[in-house]
């Protein structure tokens, strides 16, 4: 999938039904957050560095790497 450099926002991802299915698959109890709606206008890169707060490192750049290859 081309991500745009980072540049991809974060709704397009979640209307798309392959990236969504990684998101689900990876962090599905986060998907259900009241923030998501408001997340969607935020670019991959944004939100991988608003994550790396909660996550560590290996898990976002795990996912982005996951989602270059669909």
């Amino acid at each position: 999938m081309d991500l745009r450099n980072r540049t991809i926002t974060v709704g397009e991802l979640l209307d798309n039904p392959k990236s969504r299915a990684v998101f689900q698959r990876r962090f599905g109890k986060f998907l259900r957050h009241p923030l998501v709606g408001a997340a969607r206008t935020l670019t991959l890169a944004q939100l991988a560095e608003m994550a790396a707060v909660y996550l560590p490192q290996k898990t976002i750049q795990d996912t982005i790497r996951e989602l270059e290859s669909l």
